[in-house]
């Protein structure tokens, strides 16, 4: 494999001063109670990094303001283009706002209503388009027609950089973690996170989720390259990436100790006792680590000082309702 560029602690102090305060620190929150007793033992000690609190509703500003911060005065004149189901989407729209420039974002047809209105707000063009696929085609053409800047999902070193400030500052403020649980999509928010945990604390284990009908990272690392899927199918439309990239993949490769696969009804189940519990309202995306936790690595974090990322709360109350409804 290719040597890539590695963030290294520096380098992600340095990217977390310039994001300012552009940026929410996000709380690190302690959660003990009889039903984190139940779901894993007494004496696991865990710790929710709470990112769907960040502006934007959920931890994609970082990786977004990374980049657009990086363009000229020029480029940022000419505004930015983006492709996503939704978070990506919203915070572009934020991070451009913030920059005082335009954004022009190709959406799904299926992505959430709620999640297109939220784009709106930031002052965001929205174009819908029929599926993920033809958004990635529809996103170069207005990158070329209109000489906009296209900022990745999930791609790209300064993605990377902007993910990696949740992993310092995860460390930061629990520095004797022995194990780091994180949703994947295409894999950015794993990638920055891991590089820096494992850089500042090496021994802890860093374990990627995502859903079974997204599996992208899950068969990228069977075939040992990145590799797309035929097709996304899971309520987790925020991890429904077709395809893993070369840099994420290859932080992801170096870094991440495993990944493992959730189902939808893993997800829903944990929304609901994340509600009912902490009376956190989650996308299924933002409950995917702590379902990976309880569930499939249970037997490796039980006992341990645990951290979950918590990474998002873009959803609406119909979705949030019927998701629930579709539990019991």
């Amino acid at each position: 494999m290719e040597t890539i560029q590695i963030p290294t602690p520096r380098q992600i102090e340095q990217a977390r001063e310039k994001l300012g305060k552009r940026v929410r620190r996000t709380p690190v929150w302690q959660w003990k109670s009889d039903i984190t007793s139940k779901l894993l033992s007494d004496d696991t000690n865990l710790f929710l990094k709470l990112e769907l609190l960040q502006y934007a509703g959920s931890f994609k500003p970082r990786g977004a303001l990374m980049n657009m911060l990086d363009l000229s005065d020029e480029q940022l004149q000419n505004g930015v283009t983006a492709v996503s189901a939704g978070n990506h989407a919203i915070a572009v729209a934020y991070a451009a706002k913030s920059l005082g420039t335009t954004a022009k974002v190709v959406m799904p047809k299926t992505a959430n209503k709620f999640r297109v209105e939220k784009c709106r707000s930031h002052g965001a063009d929205v174009e819908l388009v029929d599926d993920v696929h033809i958004a990635f085609e529809r996103v170069k053409e207005i990158e070329e027609q209109e000489n906009r800047a296209f900022i990745h999902p999930f791609e790209g070193e300064e993605t990377a950089l902007g993910t990696a400030t949740v992993g310092l500052e995860l460390h930061q403020d629990a520095p004797d973690l022995d194990a780091v649980v994180v949703p994947i999509g295409g894999g950015g928010l794993c990638a920055g996170i891991s590089a820096a945990i494992k850089q500042m604390n090496p021994d802890c284990k860093v374990y990627g989720v995502e859903p079974v009908g997204a599996d992208s990272m899950s068969k990228s690392r069977a075939a040992g390259e990145p590799v797309e899927i035929e097709k996304v199918d899971t309520i987790a439309d925020s991890l429904g990436a077709p395809h893993a990239a070369p840099y994420s993949f290859g932080l992801c490769q170096r870094f991440v100790d495993e990944v493992v696969t959730i189902t939808d009804l893993q997800m829903a189940q944990m929304m609901r006792v994340l509600f009912e519990e902490l009376k956190l309202a989650v996308e299924p995306a933002g409950a995917s680590a702590m379902a990976g936790a309880v569930g499939p690595l249970a037997e490796k974090v039980v006992g341990k000082n645990l951290g979950i990322i918590v990474c998002g709360t873009n959803i609406n109350t119909e979705s949030f309702q019927k998701i629930l409804d579709e539990t019991k």
